[in-house]
Formats: structure tokens, C-alpha cells, sequence
């Protein structure tokens, strides 16, 4: 098996792969359907309301990281999936209802979105460090590339899907669709292997969050990496009030939303699967993508037509999936394994957290002074984070020339976490070692 895929060698793998792309697709179904529903139905064409709804939806990610972090560390992770995919399923299913019979309101509207967001917010991090239950060490930066690829796989099918359904319908067939989707997870949750899952190293310590905050304020790389999502979470990501506003703009209903959403989606799983075949994650790609975002944030604020704005989405996505995707394989490939999920706790807060920040003012600065310029702040954004990451790179110490060749620069990356091969300790300590290593070249 070619390398980008080598983490399908993993049957559990294989099966949380397929379950989480099913599930994803319903969820984008389901965001769009919800955008449109609050843009369109609910108020007349307000993207502040937009704002609000997305602000409350990301928000307790924020609020309750102290406890989430410490619950994705201290129970198993297959069983918090199991309740916070439940729940979803019955949120969604309530949504979907309420729109059926025609008495859903903006403040109902408000009160979900922010019941979404408590569930997301212990399900974000018990997910993402589930992958290194599933998988070996040395394939987590790999299986995290590939969870992205499957995210936006579902990216490139559920916003068009939605926006068909929508016209076709109605927004509450949308969400009672996504609500059976889940099941798809849950399924997969159930079926999995359980004697193959990584035993995990539990920190039963008080620290809490406090400890995983001391950790990442000790490496300055990981700063840089956490300033760097904030930055681009907040300004830069808030593609459902850019791409409707737009859409809007260009005389394009709720089909032309969601076909906007899916081509973003196209770059979006291209930088995804490059991410699969690279070795390991590096600072330096994070930087260097925020940058590159922030170009074609402004290319695309000046398209004058709606096919050259969505071709330029296709960059866009790229460059934003390429930063993400290798933070947080950097981020759990060189973490503390007893700190990974409250460091990833932290980690999903900045990015759902930044959007309460962030996505009222960019609602605000669309209502006022057009989509464009909401979308040249976001650029503007991606720019100062490449600022910020270059800076660094030239103050650390982590630069210098390389010794192989006299005009290349090079920098002094943070190796990830290395697990001692069981075989060099005696049978004995060989016998009770918990921990899964990677196979050896």
C-alpha cells in the first residue's frame, strides 16, 4: 500500500474511515441547510444573524475546554463518541422537525446552534485523539491527513447535495437526512475491533487544562502553530457568511451556495491528500500556507464574475486544509501522549473558539461594507500569521544554513514523540508495555 494511504492497513482504520465520511457528508448537508435557513427563512438576507448563529455554535468549545480536554484524557474515547454521536443524531432530528411543521424562529434557531456546540464541543477532542487509539504512532500524522481528506470529501458532496435538497424538499428533510447519517458513526463505533485499539496512557493527575496551557506556553513552536489557527479560525474561515453573501451578490440561490461550498472543497481535499504523503507535519508548511491563503483571500475578493470567484475558492481551499491538517498533525505527533487530549482540547478551542470572534465581525463588515471586504480582512488575517510564523522562524535559533548545500536555509523542526521499541526491554517489562510503536523501516 502506497504511503499517502498507508494507515488503511489498519482494518479499524478502514472502518472509522468509512463511518466519519458517511457522517461528514450529512453534516455538511445539514450546515448548509442551516445557513440558508437562517440567511433566508429566518431573517431577510441578515449575515450578522449568520454570525451570531455560527458564534454560538463554536463558542462552548471555548467556554468548556477545561472540562473537555480533561474528559477526552480520562475516559475512554470510543464511549464519549458513542454518547456525543447520539446526541447530535436527536439534536438534529429536533431541528428537522420543528422546520417540518413550520415553527421554528430565530431564537430557537439560536438556542440549537448552541446545543450543537456543547456536543461538539467533548466530541472535537475525544475524536481527534481517538485517532491515536486506532492507529500506530508512526501512522498518526498520516491518519489525521487522511481523516481530512475524508472531511473534505464529504465537503466536495454535502454543501451541493444540501443545496439540491433544499431547493428540492425543503431545509427539514435536510436535517432529518443528516440525523440518519449518523448512524453510519455510530455503527462503525460499535464494530470496531476494540482488542486492537491502542491502550492509552491515562493521566489521573489534577493539572487539568492547566497543565496542557503550561505545556504549549513552554514550546514556542506550538505557540506559533495556536496563534497561527486563532488567527485564521477567527478571520479567515468563515466560508458559510463569505460563500452565501457571495453567492447572493452574484444572483445565485441556495443550488449556487452549495456548489460554491463543494468546489471550495476540491482544494480542500487536494491539500488534504498531499499532507497524507509527506512524512511527518512541519511548522514551516503551516506558515507558509497562512500566507498563501491570505493571497488568494484578496485574488478572490477582486473576481468580477461568479465562475472566476469559485475558481479561485479551489485555492483558497487548498491553502486553508494545508494549514490545518498539518497543525494538527503537528500538534498530536509531538505532544506529551498523558497531555495529547487536553492539548488538543486546547487546540480545537482556538479553532471552534476563534469563530465567536471572528464571525460577527466579518457578518458585520459584510452587512456594511460588502462580502469583499469581509474577505479581504480574512486575507489580511493569513497575512500577519505568516508575518508572526517567519518572524519566528528568523528569532528562534531554529534557522540556519544547511550543511549540505551553501545557499540552502534550514530549520530545526520538532521531532515527533519517539516510543522505545518493546524488544529492547527485557520479556518482562516487553509483557506490560501499553504503548503501540510504528513498524520500522
Amino acid at each position: 500500500m502506497s504511503a499517502m494511504f498507508r494507515s488503511f492497513a489498519n482494518v479499524n482504520y478502514r472502518i472509522w474511515f468509512a463511518g466519519a465520511l458517511v457522517s461528514n457528508i450529512g453534516g455538511w448537508m445539514q450546515s448548509t441547510a442551516q445557513d440558508w435557513v437562517v440567511l433566508t427563512e429566518l431573517t431577510n438576507n441578515d449575515a450578522a444573524a449568520m454570525g451570531a448563529t455560527m458564534a454560538l455554535q463554536f463558542g462552548p468549545p471555548l467556554v468548556l475546554v477545561s472540562l473537555t480536554g480533561w474528559v477526552a484524557d480520562r475516559f475512554d474515547r470510543r464511549r464519549i463518541l458513542l454518547v456525543t454521536q447520539s446526541l447530535l443524531l436527536l439534536l438534529a432530528v429536533a431541528v428537522g422537525v420543528l422546520l417540518l411543521i413550520d415553527v421554528m424562529t430565530l431564537p430557537m434557531m439560536f438556542c440549537f446552534a448552541a446545543g450543537f456546540g456543547v456536543v461538539n464541543a467533548f466530541d472535537a477532542p475525544a475524536r481527534q485523539a481517538f485517532v491515536s487509539d486506532v492507529v500506530s504512532t508512526g501512522d498518526t500524522s498520516n491518519a489525521v491527513a487522511l481523516n481530512s481528506a475524508s472531511f473534505n470529501m464529504a465537503r466536495m458532496i454535502g454543501p451541493a447535495v444540501g443545496g439540491l435538497l433544499i431547493v428540492a424538499i425543503g431545509s427539514g428533510w435536510v436535517f432529518i437526512a443528516n440525523a440518519a447519517t449518523f448512524l453510519a458513526m455510530l455503527v462503525a463505533l460499535l464494530v470496531m475491533r476494540r482488542s486492537q485499539l491502542a491502550p492509552r496512557l491515562k493521566n489521573r493527575s489534577r493539572g487539568g487544562l492547566a497543565a496542557g496551557f503550561r505545556y504549549v506556553w513552554a514550546r514556542s513552536d506550538l505557540r506559533v502553530v495556536f496563534v497561527t489557527v486563532f488567527l485564521i479560525g477567527a478571520f479567515g474561515m468563515n466560508f458559510p457568511i463569505f460563500a452565501s453573501t457571495m453567492a447572493l451578490e452574484f444572483g445565485a440561490g441556495a443550488d449556487g451556495y452549495g456548489v460554491l461550498s463543494s468546489i471550495l472543497a476540491i482544494g480542500s481535499l487536494t491539500g488534504a491528500l498531499l499532507a497524507a504523503r509527506r512524512d511527518r507535519a512541519r511548522v514551516r508548511v503551516v506558515v507558509l500556507a497562512a500566507g498563501g491563503f491570505g493571497v488568494f483571500a484578496f485574488v478572490s475578493a477582486s473576481m468580477p464574475t461568479y465562475a472566476a470567484y469559485a475558481v479561485t475558492l479551489m485555492f483558497t481551499g487548498f491553502t486553508i486544509v494545508t494549514l490545518l491538517t498539518t497543525a494538527n498533525g503537528y500538534v498530536q505527533t509531538t505532544t506529551d501522549p498523558a497531555l495529547r487530549g487536553r492539548v488538543l482540547a486546547l487546540y480545537m478551542a482556538v479553532i471552534m473558539g476563534s469563530t465567536p470572534v471572528g464571525a460577527p465581525i466579518a457578518g458585520w463588515v459584510a452587512d456594511a461594507f460588502g462580502p469583499r471586504t469581509a474577505i479581504m480582512l480574512g486575507g489580511t488575517a493569513g497575512l500577519v500569521a505568516c508575518a508572526i510564523g517567519v518572524t519566528w522562524m528568523l528569532t528562534s535559533g531554529r534557522l540556519h544554513r544547511d550543511e549540505s548545500r551553501r545557499f540552502l536555509m534550514t530549520i530545526d523542526e520538532t521531532r515527533p514523540i519517539d516510543v522505545v521499541d518493546p524488544v529492547e526491554f527485557s520479556d518482562e517489562a516487553a509483557a506490560t508495555t501499553p504503548i503501540r510503536t510504528a513498524k520500522k523501516d
